[in-house]
């Protein structure tokens, strides 16, 4: 049985496909081997995967009568600034719960967070279980409160097997515009994005980037992916093609690969990437061709999922000018 969708539209689809044979040359693809899928040009407050996630999650909000949204991720999450945004378009109140502490001067991805309406509430250093826990209350504490209307809870990243139908859709995009595929890479965050390519796809035809979001990259993508198979009554997906070689030290921290890649692609392309995600999957990219994962001939696809503006917000973007 099909799952019920209640999709509310939020961003501009297709989203465009770029040849990019500039880069393609500079690391030893042919010049019509590689393009770049889009996903930051979705017309919503500075563009991103989540978009597409936040069309099921947020269309079932409504549907079962949500007025408040409430949401966790990073100071700099790309996911709470989509949150936010499809929030204000859509009459929802927006709470969002962020790890750490305020910053004394709010940039980035907080700037906009404020700018679209939301709630910002610290969490302090926690556990990821004890993040999902201040969310969990922070939700029953607005229940429990006159006029708050309906409550819903968007997971960690906004990914989940409703989240992650949003790229079953981008797959079957992709395949439209781009029939010869062989590869799409993609940054795997919280899992449903990889999950959704995976299932439009096959599991090899996508190379997810691990960013060191999750301790589990490996195990929620396979969870997602297989919770989408139930669903339509298909295998469970094969072997996934994970590297997760391109975390350094850890998510948020800018690696000198990561740097390579941003700074190749900007002036080849003329495409701005953000050192936490899209930056990892470029540097995934060039990985992947140097040791022949990827090879020439090969027609390949870079998913940008956006997050330019955590750019501005990460201590270390100053140094990229250098």
């Amino acid at each position: 049985m099909a799952p019920r969708d209640d999709r509310t539209v939020l961003g501009t689809w297709p989203t465009p496909v770029e040849a990019a044979p500039r880069l393609a040359a500079a690391i030893g693809l042919g010049p019509g081997d590689l393009l770049v899928k889009r996903d930051d040009l979705v017309g919503l407050a500075g563009g991103g995967n989540e978009v597409r996630e936040l069309e099921r999650t947020l269309g079932a909000a409504l549907a079962e009568g949500a007025r408040t949204v409430v949401t966790s991720g990073a100071p700099q999450s790309n996911h709470a600034r989509l949150t936010a945004a499809a929030g204000a378009r859509l009459g929802l109140d927006v709470v969002l719960v962020l790890e750490g502490s305020p910053p004394a001067a709010p940039g980035g991805n907080l700037l906009l967070d404020a700018l679209l309406g939301a709630r910002i509430v610290w969490a302090g250093d926690v556990s990821p279980g004890e993040l999902a826990a201040r969310v969990e209350a922070e939700a029953e504490d607005l229940r429990a409160g006159d006029g708050a209307g309906g409550v819903a809870v968007v997971p960690f990243g906004g990914s989940s097997v409703l989240g992650a139908r949003g790229y079953v859709d981008a797959g079957a995009e992709l395949l439209e515009q781009v029939p010869d595929l062989d590869v799409v890479v993609v940054a795997v965050g919280s899992g449903g994005t990889m999950a959704g390519l995976v299932h439009a796809l096959g599991a090899h035809r996508v190379l997810g980037v691990d960013t060191g979001a999750v301790d589990d990259p490996e195990q929620r993508v396979r969870g997602f992916a297989a919770g989408l198979a139930a669903q339509d009554g298909t295998p469970a997906p094969g072997a996934l093609r994970l590297r997760r070689d391109e975390v350094g030290a850890g998510y948020g921290v800018l690696t000198a690969r990561v740097r390579q890649a941003l700074t190749l692609v900007a002036r080849t392309e003329g495409i701005v990437l953000d050192p936490v995600y899209t930056g990892r999957a470029a540097a995934g990219l060039l990985t992947a061709v140097e040791q022949g994962e990827i090879r020439p001939g090969q027609r390949t696809v870079l998913l940008h999922s956006g997050g330019l503006p955590g750019l501005f917000g990460h201590p270390d973007a100053a140094s990229l000018t250098g």
